[in-house]
């Protein structure tokens, strides 16, 4: 399985676990520029989120969460400030969502999240 297609069942998985936990999927990857792409944009209740998603066939490698570095966040925000100035949005957050496909498929959750 190419990149590509492992991080698409990534958001595929991501999109089925987020809906049965009451997210809404409004959009998927969204993108502002060849650095800033959005995985998914939902809503939940009144706010709207946008989802970071890491998918790992293994943690050999690192779990993926640690492929979260300080520049991709930083592409992520430009992302959703893009967002928020076209639609007017004032209640948001970001999450990311890792998943691990292998021995057993592993799904973390991390909600707000912020890297200083």
């Amino acid at each position: 399985m190419d990149n590509r297609k492992l991080g698409n069942a990534g958001e595929d998985l991501a999109c089925r676990y987020l809906e049965k936990n009451g997210y809404k999927i409004l959009e998927r990857n969204k993108h502002y520029s060849r650095f800033c792409e959005i995985d998914i944009i939902a809503q939940y209740k009144n706010k709207v989120i946008f989802v970071e998603v890491k998918t790992r066939k293994t943690n050999a490698y690192g779990t993926p969460m640690e492929a979260i570095t300080h520049t991709k966040y930083e592409n992520i925000k430009k992302g959703v400030q893009y967002y928020l100035a076209e639609h007017k949005i004032k209640d948001y957050r970001i999450d990311v969502v890792g998943i691990t496909l292998k021995p057993e498929i592993k799904i973390e959750h991390l909600k707000n999240v912020s890297l200083a």
